[in-house]
């Protein structure tokens, strides 16, 4: 029985996030990816809040240009919010779509700005 790209993974996002957890001293960094848009949360789970959040939707750079661009500027903008938050270190959370394309250009781009996973 096929099962479809969703339950795939939804099933590859359950084993990773099986021994994955962040905390204050390093939380999680979340991506997530729409048809259109990119979605980057960084989250401590211990007390289950959001720190801080990026999405393409309200970055006037990131209108009008190629997806993989979109991610990178998202992934820069993640790194000097969380850097100037006082966030040097996180956890990368890829939600369990593979490490490619868009979530590697953002993961790319976050680096270079400043963050370590």
């Amino acid at each position: 029985m096929a099962i479809s790209k969703l339950e795939r993974r939804n099933k590859i996002k359950r084993r990773i996030r099986k021994s994955l957890s962040g905390d204050a001293e390093r939380p999680r960094l979340s991506v997530y990816r729409s048809n259109k848009e990119f979605y980057a949360q960084i989250i401590d789970d211990k007390t289950d809040k959001t720190i801080l959040s990026v999405t393409s939707l309200n970055v006037k750079e990131a209108h009008g240009i190629p997806k993989k661009e979109q991610a990178k500027v998202i992934g820069k903008l993640a790194a000097e919010k969380a850097v100037e938050a006082g966030i040097n270190k996180v956890v990368f959370d890829r939600n369990g779509y593979l490490y490619h394309g868009r979530v590697k250009a953002f993961a790319d781009a976050a680096r270079e700005a400043g963050l370590k996973f």
